[in-house]
């Protein structure tokens, strides 16, 4: 892909000094995208009329905003300080502690007073941003998350909503030249609306209230879906796919997010993994608001989700529903979301050539053996390249991050005894040492955590069964069984080489890997075949050709159709194993 008009959204300090000519288009306020919509023939944007209502203090009897009060301040400046301590006890130097401050800061009117009393009390001065800033720095939080996005982008907080486009690839960052467009639809907000609709009305009067706002969203979505000047690709695979793929961040969408994977992880089901950041749900069930307001209602304890979370359910599916009716071509997939300003201001501090790295493979890298450069080819060598027409290929989905990630982990759970080597490793991804890794899909996590199984030999006690079973459930059955020919792969690494340590000069084995159609007693099976070549040698106490027959047993199983994935329809192929003697350095010994 041509990354050339990607924006990269960097590194910002002060917009207007920043900003160079013919910038104009890439960092758009809001007021300047209304003046260019007011002259131009749409309609004006939808958060004109009630953008300096959206965020702000305001008194519960009355509705005026109100000072950040003083006990509140007092409490804010001892949490400062004692966040201090912890900087000292780590060795964090000063000059590496940055405080943000975003909307209601910026909109509070002691906002002066407020930034002066911590900067003379704690020794920190506050940054705040503005709105532009705050948005391009949200938009980074939300990329940090994944490895790459494609798609429509909201943010829900308690006050208001926002919603725009993103390209997120090889570390830069393409927003819409709009910006957001901004709504006072929050979770508190829009909860607070709906009962003043109903409050003293009868029934049907309240339903028609309700109705009539429901409406005016669908229309303000729907302005703002046509003046986000959304890519056409984009729009052309929504088409082509059956929806746009939509990023969702804030508190408000990340309770939704828990209460489906609540739901998920209850009544029969097992998802195995607990972390919002890259769950996805399908249209059907993000959509499917009368079963979420259910279990909202009836469960009092829900993992990461407090009471008055549960309270803005009825809220956020009314929002739901608005949005499946107001955007075009519909929502194929929902992509949960954990970053926001405090990871997009870390973010846009790396360059574009850090950004663009695997944060999984980063994670893993302290794990690494001394020689994993050369087991990464390795594994990648016992993968064959596409077939001449493509019949026959190593899954795309399956990228070479993982691989790297893999090879970097082969050794870590080495020392464990039998009984708990696969069980740890199938979990490190989901809970163990890699679950804190920010930016990892939960695909990604199966893959690496199934592949780290079956490196261990795929020996698990029965309870642990289940677990297997649910992290297949996340992938392909074909990419399960590469997981389990990898990790075979990986096994036989570790047994070549138990130190991790590998002298190029003097390989102990070179692996080769190529298509079959020729497999089986009867030469008809389609499969792989895997080529073990070992130096030819007058004298090898070692014995290495039949130490490794010994071996090669566990990976040609993989093969057997009693392995192959899937019950309906099994996925698999036949695999072959190979030990040559040949010469594959420069002079035997």
């Amino acid at each position: 892909m041509d990354l050339s008009d990607f924006e990269d959204l960097g590194i910002i300090s002060d917009p207007e000094e920043d900003r160079e000519e013919g910038d104009e288009e890439l960092i758009m306020t809001p007021a300047m995208a209304a003046k260019a919509c007011r002259e131009g023939d749409g309609p004006h944007p939808p958060w004109e009329g009630h953008r300096d209502k959206l965020v702000g203090i305001f008194d519960p009897e009355t509705g005026e905003q109100i000072p950040i009060p003083d006990h509140v301040i007092d409490r804010i400046v001892t949490v400062f300080n004692g966040f201090l301590i912890v900087c000292d006890d780590m060795k964090v130097q000063r000059k590496n502690i940055h405080v943000v401050a975003t909307e209601a800061t910026r909109k509070a009117i002691n906002s002066a007073k407020f930034l002066e009393i911590i900067k003379k009390q704690t020794g920190l001065s506050v940054e705040v941003l503005a709105s532009e800033v705050e948005g391009q720095v949200g938009a980074l939080g939300i990329a940090s998350g994944f490895d790459t996005i494609s798609g429509l982008v909201m943010d829900l907080g308690g006050g208001s909503t926002q919603i725009t486009w993103m390209i997120s690839q090889g570390g830069y960052v393409r927003i819409s030249p709009m910006g957001s467009f901004s709504f006072p639809y929050g979770a508190a907000a829009l909860s607070r609306q709906l009962r003043e609709l109903r409050k003293g009305k009868k029934k049907d009067e309240g339903e028609a209230a309700v109705a009539q706002l429901r409406q005016e969203m669908i229309e303000k979505f729907r302005s703002a879906y046509n003046h986000l000047q959304i890519p056409d690709s984009m729009i052309e695979k929504a088409e082509r796919e059956g929806g746009f793929r939509i990023y969702l961040s804030g508190g408000g969408f990340r309770g939704w997010g828990y209460l489906l994977l609540y739901l998920n992880q209850s009544r029969g089901k097992h998802y195995p993994i607990s972390i919002i950041n890259g769950y996805t749900v399908g249209r059907d069930q993000f959509e499917d608001t009368d079963t979420v307001k259910e279990i909202a209602k009836a469960a009092k304890d829900v993992f990461r989700v407090s009471d008055r979370r549960r309270s803005q359910v009825p809220a956020v599916a009314f929002l739901v529903n608005v949005l499946a009716k107001a955007i075009p071509h519909g929502i194929r997939e929902a992509h949960f979301c954990q970053g926001g300003v405090r990871e997009g201001y870390l973010f846009r501090t790396l360059p574009p050539e850090i950004r663009q790295l695997s944060p999984l493979e980063v994670a893993t890298q302290n794990l690494a053996p001394t020689s994993y450069r050369t087991i990464q080819e390795m594994i990648k060598r016992a993968i064959p390249n596409p077939s001449k027409h493509q019949t026959r290929r190593f899954p795309d989905e399956f990228g070479e991050h993982v691989i790297n990630s893999f090879a970097n982990t082969l050794y870590v759970h080495m020392f464990m005894s039998k009984e708990t080597a696969s069980t740890a490793a199938l979990y490190s991804t989901s809970v163990g040492m890699m679950s804190s890794t920010h930016g990892v899909s939960h695909q990604d996590r199966a893959r690496l955590a199934l592949m780290l199984e079956s490196r261990y030999r795929g020996e698990l006690p029965p309870r642990e069964m289940e677990f297997r079973e649910a992290l297949r459930s996340l992938i392909t059955p074909e990419e399960v069984w590469w997981t389990t020919y990898l990790g075979r792969v990986g096994y036989l690494i570790t047994r070549l080489y138990p130190s991790g340590e590998i002298d190029t000069a003097k390989p102990r084995v070179v692996f080769s890997s190529e298509w079959s159609w020729t497999l089986g007693k009867k030469k008809n099976k389609e499969g792989l075949v895997l080529t073990l070549s070992v130096q030819k040698k007058k004298h090898d106490p070692a014995k290495l050709k039949h130490a490794l027959e010994d071996n090669v047993k566990r990976i040609q199983k993989v093969g057997k159709k009693n392995h192959w994935i899937g019950k309906e329809d099994p996925w698999g192929m036949k695999v072959k194993v190979v030990v040559v003697e040949e010469g594959i350095l420069e002079s035997s010994d």
